[in-house]
């Protein structure tokens, strides 16, 4: 039995004060919770603030993103080892950083691999854009995303990250996959791959994360499914009785 995680990406909103605030509350609410994994994901200037707040809970904090060399001239980058010191989870190949800011399924492999190298469990997103889904080539392009993002990498490594089947057309646009339909995804495309990639029991006991207008009333529905393990979730994680009733329908 795979235990569910939630996470909440913040993307590029909350101050350092407004994190604090949410944090609070979201402590108070589901600080608790064991037998989901709960993890929140500010931007980087709020990491800090975020561990502090939730020392004595059981949520965990991850990074949105991070570059795989551990130093060096690279201005406005952060390294594996500075996330390392406040996270335990990153978010790596997230839909916004391919498409807006030109990430590759190498640059994922590069930065899974560096996460791991430093003890980060990464949550890597794969999903199709609208064109690719009404072409029929999802599972073409998610295969890809999945065998180049995870290349060369061990069993051991394998079990310690996570994947998010984020379908790019329902990330924040209201629509979301129907759970039928992510599942599908979540089954026939990746969980196998995964299995052939790193042997029967590491695949079947990797999570698979559903991510894309995931909301409080759609939350139990979609976790219900066989193959998918909770959500990434975005806009909903920014509300603490939304995100509070998300993390709750993944028990």
């Amino acid at each position: 039995m795979r235990k569910p995680m939630v996470a909440g990406n913040w993307k590029m909103n909350n101050t350092i004060s407004d994190t604090k605030k949410l944090i609070d509350a979201l402590v108070l609410d589901i600080g608790q919770i064991a037998d989901v994994d709960v993890v929140v994901c500010p931007s980087f200037i709020s990491l800090a603030v975020a561990k502090r707040q939730s020392e004595g809970s059981l949520i965990r904090v991850g990074a949105q993103n991070l570059y795989w060399k551990d130093a060096g001239a690279f201005t406005g980058e952060v390294s594996p080892m500075m996330v390392r010191d406040v996270c335990d989870f990153v978010i790596i190949g997230h839909s916004e950083r391919r498409t807006l800011f030109g990430e590759t399924d190498e640059g994922v492999n590069q930065k899974v691999k560096a996460a791991l190298a430093v003890g980060l469990a990464p949550i890597v997103c794969v999903g199709e854009t609208l064109s690719e889904n009404q072409a029929g080539l999802t599972g073409e392009v998610v295969s890809r995303q999945v065998r180049e993002g995870l290349k060369e990498l061990t069993p051991e490594q394998g079990a310690a990250l996570v994947i998010a089947y984020e379908p790019v057309w329902a990330i924040g646009t209201g629509l979301a996959a129907t759970p039928e339909g992510a599942n599908e995804v979540h089954r026939d495309v990746i969980h196998p791959i995964l299995r052939e990639m790193f042997g029967e029991t590491v695949g079947n006991g990797m999570r698979i994360l559903y991510g894309g207008s995931v909301t409080a009333a759609n939350a139990a529905e979609l976790f219900g499914q066989s193959d998918i393990d909770g959500g990434l979730v975005g806009g909903a994680s920014l509300k603490v009785d939304a995100f509070t009733a998300i993390v709750r329908a993944a028990l």
